[in-house]
């Protein structure tokens, strides 16, 4: 089975995504790219975005606040990262 062009993204880290992410949007911001390419890159700059999300989402859920009680217990408790 041939593999898709944005295969790669699943085994990049997020600082890895976000870099390339980075370059892909001043390329687009510059308007010196031909459409055919535009459109291309803007459609991987998509999965990377969802890619960095999936990352983000991921360490949100892995991060636990210890909070103690009123007793002196200790307990883990999802950390609020979004406000």
């Amino acid at each position: 089975m041939p593999e898709t062009p944005n295969a790669d993204i699943a085994t990049m880290n997020f600082e890895q995504a976000l870099a390339e992410l980075e370059r892909i949007v001043q390329q687009l911001e510059s308007g010196e790219v031909e459409l055919e390419r535009s459109i291309a890159i803007y459609e991987r700059g998509a999965a990377l975005r969802a890619h960095c999300e999936g990352k983000l989402k991921d360490a949100e859920l892995k991060v636990d606040k210890i909070v103690k009680g009123e007793d002196g217990s200790l307990s883990l408790e999802p950390a609020q990262l979004h406000q």
